[in-house]
């Protein structure tokens, strides 16, 4: 139950985070979402070897969290549910991939040992990214850009509609959560057997719940598009960020100094 809830807490607190007034937080939401999914494809088009030209990149994903005035460890502790799922993901690769790739000092490392560092640091500069852009412009303003620059609009309001009925299921689930373990005594209803029977009435409760709120929203004039009160234009800052930010992406994706910095560090390991 206090895992559940302080999930709920925790999801919440990046809307919290987006209603800061710094400089980013001001600037339209589409120029933010660019620059983020051009980072993004910027990190994911290098060599599956690539390791060192990656590094450079945190200075995005920094950068953001410190002019954002972004907590360092509330991003660090989004980071950090996605990354057992990245480890899975690259977890066989230096099994299969046992070609040595470098020797540092009396030490080879493998092919596939550097291909399982490179997803992990790509996961961590990703979700790092993704993290920022919620926390300076939160769920409801980057689904809104993303109708702006011309995704569909079905497609958004189903994504603003599935990011509302998560709290709606989280807040349902607590509450199962608590009647079951106050109806318990001692460890007995707390066990496999009770879970089936659980979860089928929080579909039930959850999906009642919905429909509610969906006639509530309906009876107050929804028409399939959501409103907020702040109202913002792509000028001449969101036009500097965006070019200022993709031309350093370009740079650190084709120059590669950070392959040039890890070339000078071997050379101290013959």
């Amino acid at each position: 139950m206090r895992s559940i809830e302080g999930a709920v807490i925790e999801f919440k607190q990046l809307d919290l985070l987006a209603n800061g007034n710094t400089a980013l937080h001001r600037l339209d939401a589409r120029a933010k979402v660019l620059a983020t999914l051009f980072f993004i494809l910027a990190v994911v088009s290098f060599d599956r070897y690539a390791l060192a030209p990656l590094f450079p990149f945190f200075l995005y994903p920094v950068v953001l969290a410190s002019a954002g005035n972004l907590p360092l460890r509330f991003i660090a502790a989004r980071i950090g549910v996605v990354i057992p799922f990245a480890v899975l993901v690259g977890l066989f690769n230096p099994l299969f991939d046992r070609g040595i790739l470098l020797q540092l000092g009396p030490f080879p490392i493998s092919g596939g040992m550097v291909s399982f560092a490179s997803i992990i640091v790509r996961a961590v500069l990703t979700v790092g990214a993704a993290v920022c852009l919620l926390g300076l412009t939160g769920f409801v303003a980057v689904c809104q850009a993303l109708e702006r620059l011309g995704a569909p609009r079905a497609f958004t309001v189903q994504l603003l509609f599935l990011y509302r009925y998560i709290f709606v299921l989280a807040e349902e689930a607590s509450r199962v959560s608590r009647a079951r373990t106050l109806r318990s005594f001692g460890r007995q209803g707390l066990g496999l057997a009770s879970f089936g029977p659980l979860v089928g009435h929080l579909l039930v409760r959850t999906w009642l719940r919905a429909e509610r709120i969906h006639m509530a929203m309906l009876a107050r004039g929804f028409r399939g598009e959501f409103h907020t009160r702040q109202v913002s234009r792509f000028g001449g800052l969101e036009l500097a960020y965006l070019l200022i930010w993709s031309a350093l992406f370009l740079l650190l994706r084709f120059a590669a100094p950070g392959q040039w910095l890890g070339g000078f560090l071997l050379e101290f390991f013959p």
